[in-house]
């Protein structure tokens, strides 16, 4: 006897379906036999035939496209892991990404940050624009509260600002990092497109950055390290860094950098003292 294979797709599809309220999409709950929406409910919201949608949660029509998915997970009203996992169920692999471009965070990921007294930490984006801090990084990397907006870019930074580049202990090493992380965050984000102008802007006004960008083989991925400064105020500082994903903002990234010992979280905090 051939062993029946279990219809994933469809068993997935018909959970989200009748976790659903009716009235909260303006359908009347009339005399339902089960719970959730109806079959033909969710077509309609996601703008495909309803006897499409019932054979997708029959098995039976082949694989849906990546068009359908995506109309399926918004008539569902699915989260961005759900989608992910109805492209995995429905297609064998997950979704293209989809970049976001954002400019601010929200307070309780900025409480996250401000809880970090004595780390320096700060948000970025995938391409590398710094949208949050807080006070420790202020007085150590950078007041980023001081700058325009578009100078907010760790590459601009790098490669730009002359306070930024003396204060890399072994800048060169620094630079090929960054640029290879930058390289890997923005193809990991499908940013492709918008790190366009930065990248030809950088070119043009930074023939090292230019280098570095010329090669290809540069990919990095480090998401630990130590970092070494040179602070005009409190001298050399060593600081172990991380990277963390924000959950469910792909598009975002905190970097913590944590003092090494008691004597530098000592220097820091005569430093956010002088900047009070």
């Amino acid at each position: 006897m051939p062993v029946e294979t279990p219809n994933k797709l469809g068993n997935f599809l018909r959970d989200r379906r009748m976790r659903l309220v009716p009235v909260a999409f303006g359908f009347t709950t009339g005399r339902r036999r089960t719970q959730g929406l109806r079959r033909e409910e969710v077509a309609q919201r996601a703008n495909i035939s309803p006897t499409w949608y019932t054979w997708l949660e029959q098995g039976r029509g082949g694989a849906p496209s990546a068009d359908v998915l995506n109309r399926i997970a918004s008539g569902l009203m699915l989260t961005e892991p759900e989608r992910e996992h109805l492209f995995m169920l429905g297609l064998g692999r997950p979704p293209e990404v989809r970049y976001r471009n954002v400019d601010s965070v929200t307070p309780r990921l900025q409480r996250v940050l401000d809880a970090l007294e004595t780390s320096p930490a700060i948000i970025k984006t995938a391409t590398w624009d710094v949208v949050a801090w807080n006070r420790a990084a202020a007085a150590l990397l950078t007041d980023y509260s001081k700058l325009p907006r578009e100078q907010r870019n760790i590459l601009r930074l790098m490669f730009g600002n002359p306070r930024v580049r003396a204060a890399q202990d072994d800048w060169q090493s620094v630079a090929r990092f960054v640029v290879g992380s930058f390289r890997a965050d923005a193809a990991r984000a499908g940013a492709g497109a918008e790190i366009a102008e930065l990248v030809e802007e950088l070119s043009r006004t930074s023939p090292e950055f230019e280098a570095l960008w010329r090669d290809n083989d540069l990919v990095a991925a480090q998401g630990e390290g130590v970092k070494r400064l040179r602070h005009p105020e409190i001298g050399l500082i060593e600081l172990e860094f991380s990277v963390f994903a924000v959950d469910g903002r792909p598009e975002l990234g905190m970097v913590v950098y944590n003092p090494v010992n008691a004597s530098d979280v000592e220097r820091i905090q005569s430093l956010i003292g002088r900047d009070s």
